[in-house]
């Protein structure tokens, strides 16, 4: 339960600094969008680093690798969101 609550919070954290280092507009789409996929980034950083072996089955992604996660997740947002507004 503790590796879940950490990876929500560095996801968080994640999320916040993804947003202020990807480039494009910044719409208002809220903070709670930031963070929900900031959340997101941070699972599956999680997730891959678990696959690879660099994290143990109750390790979380770290901070440098959630934001890693955080902006990825966030340019594949930008790019969904940009064709769909074509």
């Amino acid at each position: 339960m503790g590796g879940i609550l950490w990876i929500i919070l560095v996801g968080f954290v994640a999320g916040i600094i993804a947003r202020l280092l990807t480039p494009g507009p910044n719409n208002p789409q809220g903070f709670l969008l930031t963070t929900v996929l900031g959340i997101v980034g941070a699972f599956v950083a999680t997730a891959i680093g678990q696959a690879i072996g660099h994290y143990g089955p109750n390790q979380g992604a770290g901070f440098i690798t959630a934001t890693i996660g955080a902006v990825l997740v966030l340019f594949v947002w930008n790019r969904f969101t940009a064709r769909r507004s074509m």
